[in-house]
């Protein structure tokens, strides 16, 4: 099984390189892509790392490269192949999540024989992406049966103590929105805009292709209710 969880110690550095920064309340300066960040060591470690998000470099605590870092720098793959391996491993979690649910193993087999390519063609990844969300979809509605839909934009709602079971947020924007002691268990979080979101006493268990960067992003602490590792800044 490929390894999807972020190994830094086995990495050198790529996302401190080969991915670009542009200054805004994600990261305190701009870089371009190929260019090292000044905060990254000889030996391919962040000089600021337990203190990113006080230095202005949020962004850095909410990504997460699902693997693919340590998969280029093993294999010892073109580093130019980062970025784009790094899509592809996003979407064969997604589908290892979604196949507790559904039949997703044709979808695993083609996206991890494109991400052991050594020639990888980003317009493949477009179309194989589609055809990921499509499936992904499906799968989403068979589990949550007839529910009800939301606005797109739902930055800053107020849905705190809200009953959102079942409930498709697949997209939408929810930065700042108060979340506290929702219960989002079943609810489609794909692709949702956690960033700033306040999900202290909020029931995630059981969401829907809820990932750890979302999760990184939101506002919670020790009454939050999740199936994945609580972030170590929650407090």
């Amino acid at each position: 099984m490929t390894e999807l969880h972020s190994d830094c110690a086995s990495c050198a550095g790529l996302c401190c390189v080969e991915l670009p920064f542009t200054r805004s309340a994600d990261f305190a300066v701009d870089k371009p892509a190929g260019k090292p960040c000044a905060n990254l060591t000889g030996d391919f470690r962040c000089r600021i790392h337990d203190r990113l998000r006080e230095s202005g470099y949020q962004g850095c605590v909410t990504f997460d490269c699902f693997g693919a870092g340590q998969r280029v720098t093993r294999a010892r793959l073109d580093v130019a192949l980062f970025p784009l391996i790094r899509q592809l491993h996003e979407l064969l979690w997604y589908l290892e999540e979604a196949s507790r649910h559904g039949h997703t193993a044709d979808l695993l087999k083609e996206t991890e024989a494109l991400a052991a390519s050594p020639v990888i063609d980003p317009l493949q990844i477009g179309e194989l992406r589609g055809r990921v969300g499509a499936r992904l979809g499906e799968i989403s509605e068979r589990v949550r049966g007839r529910s009800r839909e939301m606005r797109r934009d739902l930055a800053g709602a107020k849905l705190r103590g809200q009953d959102l079971r079942n409930v498709s947020l697949r997209g939408r924007l929810l930065i700042g929105a108060d979340l506290r002691g929702a219960d989002l268990r079943t609810a489609d979080l794909l692709g949702a805009d956690l960033r700033g979101a306040d999900v202290r006493g909020a029931d995630l268990r059981g969401a829907l292709f809820l990932t750890r960067p979302q999760v990184a992003a939101a506002r919670g602490d020790r009454t939050t209710r999740l199936d994945l590792d609580r972030p170590g800044h929650w407090t």
